[in-house]
Order: C-alpha cells, then sequence, then structure tokens
C-alpha cells in the first residue's frame, strides 16, 4: 500500500510542477490549497507515525498544518506555525523526510509489530489514549489517499481554470 501511496503522489507533484507556484497557494472550493494539503500530510504522519508509533515526545515540524479545529494555542504548543507561508520547496522538503519515516516503518514491520499498542503521551489537544501500530499506519494512509483526492480534484479545476478560488 505504502509503494502505491508513494508512486501516486510522485505523479500528482510533478503535475502539480506543472503549474506556476502562485496557484499551488490558492484554494479551490473553498478546500486547502495543494501546498496546505501537503502541509497537513506533514502534521498527520508527526502525528500517527512520529508521535504514536515512533514515540517522539516533539515531532512537529513547524510547517505542519492542523485540522480545522486545532485551537491556535495548542498549535503554538506543539512548535506548529500557523502563519508560516512555505514555498512548495519548503514543503516537499519536510514532506519527503515524514515520507521516508513511513517507509522505514513499514519497511521493518512483523505482523506482531501491527499489534503493539502505542501508548498516548499527552501532548496538547490530544487526550492520552493507546492505539496499535497497525491503527495508526492506517490513519496515515487513510489520510494520504483522501488529501490526494482533494488534491487531484483542485489540480484539475486549476489546470481547466486558472482563475479559480
Amino acid at each position: 500500500m505504502w509503494d502505491t501511496i508513494e508512486r501516486l503522489w510522485a505523479g500528482t507533484v510533478a503535475r502539480a510542477g506543472r503549474l506556476p507556484e502562485p496557484d499551488l497557494h490558492r484554494r479551490v472550493d473553498g478546500e486547502w490549497s495543494f501546498v496546505e494539503t501537503l502541509r497537513h500530510l506533514v502534521l498527520a504522519t508527526d502525528k500517527w507515525a512520529g508521535y504514536m508509533i515512533l514515540g517522539q515526545p516533539a515531532p512537529y515540524h513547524p510547517l505542519g498544518l492542523p485540522q480545522p479545529g486545532c485551537t491556535p494555542a495548542d498549535a503554538v504548543a506543539l512548535g506548529i506555525d500557523l502563519a508560516a507561508r512555505p514555498s512548495l520547496a519548503e514543503v516537499l522538503e519536510a514532506r519527503g523526510t515524514r515520507m521516508a519515516m513511513v517507509r522505514s516503518i513499514v519497511g521493518g514491520l512483523t505482523d506482531d509489530d501491527l499489534e503493539r499498542l502505542c501508548p498516548r503521551l499527552p501532548a496538547p489537544g490530544y487526550p492520552a489514549e493507546a492505539r496499535s501500530v497497525g491503527l495508526c499506519l492506517g490513519v496515515v494512509m487513510k489520510e494520504e489517499c483522501e488529501h490526494r483526492r482533494y488534491a487531484v480534484r483542485g489540480l484539475a479545476a486549476l489546470e481547466a481554470d486558472p482563475s479559480t478560488k
């Protein structure tokens, strides 16, 4: 599954690269821009792979973008810069390290590892509750698939009508 996700995203990023950078910061139909979508995936990977599976107490990249319900105070406590306006290249750099992290996790998994419970460390905006490695990876992969679907839909709109907002 992770091989497929990486392959599909590589094609999607290549497609996005054919558009002018300002278009990749435009929102389509009120949804996140392409760059914002990638920023959210950085945060989702940090949360579910870095924080939950690997137990890193502060895995959050400042360019990550939390879900809309996250309070500004919680974002700041996690080290997230909500005011950041990074370039596509900056976000792709952060994203590349996160994708490599998941590749490393997936590459070393055994069946027993999938059932291992990951204790959820206390963190702003997140209650302490355990989840299995398999569930955490499932969330990462679902986020990847769903947000790629949104990104592809947004890219199609931008390609068809560059004035789309």
